[in-house]
């Protein structure tokens, strides 16, 4: 359950835009604070758990690596054998990996070894293949061919010691995360079960693909860049459509989805038109904490609860879609999925390759194209920045981010970029 909300006025401060839209870092905040993770938990076999949160800590059983063992092909030698200069020693043996050597090297001997096997009892230094040469005398070995005692050897537990605490609950599996696991031996992990996120858009106009488009009408191209992003977080989607606006309608849809889901997100419906019912259902069903945010685009944002799902209400246009979504939504579901390193997208400077147009009182995030540059990045628009144009985000390769107290800004000038790779 969602504990009760503060007021709008509790939270809100006055801007040069518009006194009843909170700052972007306002509302983060203010999302943060009702953002309660998921409790129930699962076993699933380790290659399930991709892109699955843990839920316990995992720690290790044994040493990784288990013995000390070979960083190369070689020769595994006594240090000390190799002080007074050139040396030839006398080959005993071979050490493979996953077929070590059996016996114990002695003074004046040595084993070839391969990357990965068992360093032989009594060695600990291998010689590098290329710094040897094996001849009907033995193997020569020049001086100066390891710098010092224990090269290229690797220690056991050089990677994770006996008793360590690998992973903390809330940590993301990814890839790298399924090798340590394997290594470890672990079959079977312990997640966070899915987050279930339901969505539906709202508007007369909207078409389903196939459909013949009469005027005025437009296919919905929302609910696929929210399948998207959805799925691109590993969440259980529950796409429940296009809603007409009829507010009958829309109730129905939002009872269905807080019925069976941890979020709720609808696209459209949610600004001040007679035909945007959203607000009117919302006070009804649930509960808002915000209905502006002083952006752009992306200014008439809802969030709040509907039953015991948590509600955001994406605007309308498309690019205002994804942008809301990237800047506060997937924040808030990487928080309730049960990650625990949740931090802000990181912010780069780069110089503007040409100059922007921005009007002060909200923060702006336009799209643009960052090229890297003997002096240092720069990067540009995409061109246009209605809020219509979708295709701006399939060009961009990051946000500009301007600030709310920027105006008009000259080539040159040096601002902060989100790049896209890493949050889309």
């Amino acid at each position: 359950m969602i504990p009760p909300a503060p007021s709008l006025r509790e939270l809100s401060c006055a801007d040069d835009y518009d006194p009843d839209s909170l700052p972007v870092d306002v509302a983060r905040a203010a999302i943060r604070r009702f953002l309660r993770p998921v409790t129930t938990v699962e076993r699933v076999h380790v290659r399930a758990a991709l892109d699955r949160v843990l839920a316990i800590d995992t720690v290790s059983r044994f040493d990784v690596p288990a013995h000390d063992n070979s960083a190369m092909d070689g020769w595994a030698v006594r240090y000390a054998d190799l002080a007074a200069g050139d040396t030839t020693l006398r080959r005993v043996g071979e050490s493979f990996a996953g077929k070590p050597h059996a016996g114990t090297v002695g003074p004046g001997e040595t084993v070839r070894i391969f990357t990965g096997a068992v360093m032989p009892a009594g060695c600990d230094t291998v010689v590098m293949q290329e710094r040897a040469q094996e001849t009907a005398g033995g193997v020569a070995i020049p001086a100066g061919a390891v710098a010092r005692a224990g090269q290229n050897r690797r220690r056991a537990g050089e990677d994770i010691r006996r008793g360590d605490a690998v992973f903390r609950a809330g940590q993301p599996v990814r890839p790298a995360e399924l090798g340590v696991l394997a290594s470890l031996g672990v079959i079977e992990c312990t997640v966070y079960r899915k987050l279930r996120v339901a969505f539906f858009s709202t508007g007369d106009e909207l078409r389903a693909l196939g459909e013949h488009l009469r005027a005025g009408e437009i296919y919905d191209s929302n609910r696929y860049t929210l399948y998207g992003m959805l799925a691109r977080l590993n969440c259980d989607v529950v796409d429940l459509g296009v809603v007409v606006d009829d507010p009958a309608a829309i109730e129905r849809a939002f009872v269905a989805a807080a019925a069976t889901a941890d979020v709720v997100i609808t696209s459209g419906g949610v600004s001040v038109g007679e035909a945007d019912y959203v607000r009117g259902l919302l006070a009804k069903l649930g509960d808002v904490l915000f209905w502006k945010i002083a952006m752009k685009p992306g200014r008439p944002l809802a969030y709040g609860r509907v039953g015991d799902a948590h509600f955001f209400g994406l605007p309308g246009n498309p690019v205002s879609v994804m942008m809301t979504f990237y800047q506060f939504v997937r924040e808030a579901l990487l928080i309730l999925q049960g990650r625990r390193d949740v931090a802000a997208v990181p912010v780069f400077k780069a110089r503007l390759a040409g100059p922007v147009s921005k009007m002060a009182g909200r923060t702006e995030f336009q799209r643009g194209i960052m090229t890297p540059g003997q002096d240092g990045p720069t990067v540009r628009t995409t061109g246009g920045q209605g809020s219509g144009i979708l295709s701006s985000m399939s060009l961009a390769n990051c946000f500009i981010v301007l600030p709310a107290d920027a105006g008009n800004l000259p080539e040159g000038t040096l601002v902060d970029v989100q790049l896209l790779e890493g949050i889309l």
